[in-house]
């Protein structure tokens, strides 16, 4: 083989050399770093002196976390199904053929372009009792309407749960739309001849089919919850109190406010398991899939 061509098959390789390089230094090796502190005594600064599975004891010990992780149940579940829900929802209208479709798809997809920090802000401002949604209804006459969920612990964790899912249900509805657009029509006319009642068609055949957006919906909208944390700060920056306290804002919190590097290296290792946990057996099937078809 003559040096050129030899040169020709291995540029690929030396173009992407650099960012491979990159990459597992910048983003695995860190991830490896952080794992590593995790197990040391670190405080303000990183320190090698290990101390086994101490800071994991002092994490589960400390109340804070647990809000964090009970404020985590309640807003990726409701986070998780309500997009869910409401996107496919949107998506079955919008495959209905509707007039003007590209202006619905534009006006639902456009929230996901923003931010999640104006997001965040955005939804501070409607929900602020003295300049949003109570102060509106009450300067149009209804002095009795009140909703102070934002400055309300027991309820500002929901106002989360509302700005997360309105930005990213036009994303959801766009997986959807894509996957209902992508079943098999002559099925669809098959089942409408036999007479079959809509409902049905949907519960039968068109559901079952979406099993793979599904799949995937879910792994983007858990990832996007457990790293949640410039959504929070913008909106309630983690308040009234620690109402509104996630695992990303305490890791934050305890690393760069409190100089306990150690306890936030291992809270840092709890979400990046617990996110491998959700990636991996989604990659596992994705590969398998590809394996066997």
């Amino acid at each position: 083989m003559s040096f050129s061509k030899r040169v020709r098959g291995a540029l690929p390789a030396i173009v992407l050399s650099p960012s491979v390089a990159a990459i597992t230094v910048c983003v695995y090796g860190f991830i490896a770093y952080t794992a590593l502190l995790s197990f040391t005594g670190s405080k303000m600064f990183a320190r090698f002196d290990f101390v086994g599975w101490r800071q994991y004891e002092r994490l589960f010990d400390n109340p804070r976390w647990i809000t964090a992780i009970e404020n985590m149940a309640i807003f990726g579940g409701l986070y998780v199904v309500g997009a869910t829900c409401l996107g496919l929802f949107i998506a079955i209208l919008i495959d209905q053929k509707i007039r003007m479709e590209g202006v619905f798809r534009a006006i639902f997809l456009y929230p996901m372009a923003l931010s999640f920090v104006v997001t965040g802000v955005i939804w501070q401002w409607l929900l602020n009792p003295g300049v949003g949604l109570e102060h509106m209804m009450r300067s149009l006459g209804w002095e009795s309407f009140t909703f102070q969920w934002l400055v309300d612990p027991d309820m500002a964790i929901y106002t989360i749960v509302i700005a997360g899912v309105w930005q990213v249900t036009g994303f959801v509805m766009a997986l959807f739309l894509a996957g209902l657009r992508g079943i098999d029509t002559e099925i669809l006319r098959a089942a409408r001849i036999d007479g079959a009642p809509i409902h049905k068609v949907y519960t039968r055949i068109i559901i079952p089919a979406l099993r793979p957006v599904f799949l995937t919906v879910f792994v983007i909208e858990a990832h996007l919850a457990i790293k949640s944390y410039d959504l929070v700060v913008s909106l309630t920056k983690g308040g009234p109190g620690v109402s509104t306290e996630l695992p990303s804002t305490f890791m934050y919190s305890m690393t760069f406010t409190r100089n306990e590097l150690g306890v936030g290296a291992a809270s840092a290792t709890v979400m990046l398991v617990s996110l491998a946990s959700i990636i991996v057996p989604y990659l596992y099937s994705e590969l398998g899939n590809d394996r066997t078809a």
